[in-house]
This record gives structure tokens, C-alpha cells and sequence, in this order.
């Protein structure tokens, strides 16, 4: 578990890319700290578990999976990732909960300052933005941030100066795929209420409907 605040900012040392897999070692300085192996890393957000480390960096093994529903598959020696050790209890929860299990991807398309702040636009698919709400929280690349805007297309997010500072957010293009976890209390509910693809993506819901699913009696 982590709260989407990062430690630091690593660079990818090396890749060995299987068929479908990966090795990664990542130079890193600060999430070294007491670092054993087995520990949790997110890197870009996503849990990866040391598997090797020296007194400069650490090792991680990425499976199918991680490759097929994340960005990781994208990086290159010499790219930058957000780095956040798991999180300990006792700890101050300063961002969100954040499981570092990215539910998929987005696109950045636009940037836009307003004073001190920049405007992130960022589009993904309808399957995610059903658990994006205004004034909610998302991790984008391991990032806590606070949603600011969300239609059926994109939603937007707001970026401090200190964020800029110690994240690779805005050092991204245009175009950049970001990996997204959104908050996970909408998802439980979701399946505690036994709600189906058909009854989520369904617009003309009407008392019938209603009835028909079991959310009705009269």
C-alpha cells in the first residue's frame, strides 16, 4: 500500500525484455533506505518487487500482465520514473490510499498554466472514467492528485510548482502515456452492489430496468 506521495525520482539503468516479460534495474538513491528484498517499490505507480539491490539501485522483475495493462513496457534506459517506498503504519497518510495495481492507461493531451499551476488534460477509456469523480482522488504515475474536471472523454488535474519539482509529470509530451489507478472505494461498491457491465454501460434506465436487476420491488 502507498499514499501516491513520491520519494524521489529514479532513472531506469537497464531493461532485458523477454517475450512477454521484463528485468529492470532502476538507479535510485532515497527508497534504498532499509531497503530488503521482497519490499514493495511503486515505480510510475506501479508495485514492483525488489528482487536485487546494491547501494545505488535496485532490481525488479515485471510480468506479462504488468507489461500488457501498464506504461512500464514503454521505458528505455535513461528514462525517469516516480519512486515511492510502501507504505508503514503510523505513517501520516498525506496523499491517498493507492494499491499501486494500475487499473490502465492514459494519454496526455494538453497542457495549459494558470499562474503558478498547471492544467494536465488527460484521456482514457470509458471503463476507468466511470470511477473518476470531480474533487476525487487518482493516482496518475504514483502521483496522489486531486481530479479537478471529468467528462465522458478526459478528465483534468491541477499541478503544484512542488509537484513539477520532485515528480516527472510535466517532464512528459504531449501524446505520453500515464499509468492510472483510480480510487478503489468505487470499485468495491461497485462489486458488493453486484453491478454488471450492462446495467454501468446502459443509458436509457428506466423503472423496468430497474426491476428486471433486482434494484426494485414495486
Amino acid at each position: 500500500m502507498f499514499t501516491g506521495l513520491v520519494e524521489e525520482v529514479g532513472v531506469v539503468e537497464s531493461v532485458v525484455k523477454g517475450p512477454q516479460s521484463a528485468k529492470m534495474t532502476i538507479r535510485a538513491k532515497e527508497v534504498l533506505s532499509e531497503v530488503n528484498l521482497g519490499d514493495s517499490i511503486s515505480t510510475n505507480g506501479v508495485c514492483l518487487t525488489v528482487k536485487g539491490f546494491t547501494a545505488h539501485s535496485f532490481q525488479v522483475d515485471i510480468m506479462g500482465e504488468t507489461m500488457r495493462s501498464s506504461g512500464l513496457n514503454l521505458l528505455a534506459v535513461g528514462d525517469t520514473v516516480n519512486l515511492e517506498r510502501a507504505l508503514r503504519l503510523g505513517d501520516r497518510l498525506g496523499g491517498h490510499l493507492v494499491s499501486g495495481h494500475i487499473d490502465g492507461t492514459g494519454v496526455i493531451k494538453d497542457y495549459k498554466k494558470e499562474d503558478h499551476a498547471v492544467w494536465i488534460t488527460i484521456a482514457t477509456k470509458p471503463q476507468l472514467l466511470r470511477y473518476i469523480v470531480r474533487k476525487g482522488s487518482i493516482a496518475i504515475d504514483g502521483i496522489s492528485l486531486t481530479v479537478a474536471s471529468v467528462d465522458e472523454q478526459i478528465f483534468k488535474v491541477s499541478i503544484i510548482p512542488h509537484t513539477k519539482e520532485v515528480t516527472t509529470l510535466l517532464h512528459k509530451k504531449i501524446g505520453a502515456v500515464v499509468n492510472l489507478e483510480c480510487d478503489m472505494v468505487a470499485k468495491y461498491i461497485e462489486k458488493l452492489c453486484g453491478c454488471t457491465s450492462e446495467i454501468i454501460e446502459k443509458k436509457d434506465i428506466d423503472m423496468n430496468f430497474l426491476r428486471e436487476h433486482g434494484f426494485a420491488s414495486f
